[in-house]
């Protein structure tokens, strides 16, 4: 199954309602619908048909990855930036990670490969996944994100990022 819109109603949380919950608590968007993008790759060859010129924003790749002790984390990183996994290991001080399976992503994030996001952490919470956040956004107007499917992206301001953060209750750890 793949990680479009045209499945959402199988996620625990579609992203039709993530957006009217997104909307209802005040949080405001600009929403693009694109073809399905599973890579940064993808994603750098649509991205101009929805960049505002001027706009100093962030887009993000995200992984979802585990410890040798089976914790969950997931960390949003600027999508061009560079991640070696052992390094970012020892730098958290959380030893050895290593991805998550598509099964697992599904279970603690309710998403499919392809579409994961900082959105998804309105599932994560429940399941004590711990997000990891690029310093990087600190400094965006706006940051671009899937709402849990990989054909949509929203453009969220910066304040309604941590607003939706603080919402769900989800503590950002953010990396330097």
């Amino acid at each position: 199954m793949d990680a479009s819109s045209a499945y959402q109603d199988t996620l625990p949380l579609s992203s039709d309602a993530l957006l009217t919950r997104m909307a209802g608590w005040g949080l405001t968007y600009r929403l693009h619908t694109h073809a399905p993008l599973r890579t940064v790759e993808d994603a750098k060859a649509v991205e101009d048909q929805f960049m505002v010129p001027g706009e100093y924003a962030l887009r993000v790749k995200n992984l979802y990855l585990r410890d040798k002790k089976k914790r969950n984390y997931l960390v949003t990183l600027e999508q061009s930036r560079e991640i070696d996994l052992k390094a970012l290991g020892a730098e958290l001080g959380i030893g050895n990670l290593s991805f998550g399976s598509a099964d697992r992503l599904f279970q603690n994030l309710g998403i499919r490969p392809g579409a994961v996001s900082p959105l998804a952490m309105i599932n994560g919470v429940q399941n004590d996944v711990r997000f990891f956040m690029d310093a990087a956004a600190k400094q965006a107007e706006v940051i671009y994100m899937h709402p849990l499917v990989n054909d949509r992206t929203v453009a969220l301001k910066r304040a309604d990022m941590m607003a939706f953060f603080d919402r769900i209750g989800c503590e950002v750890t953010w990396l330097p």
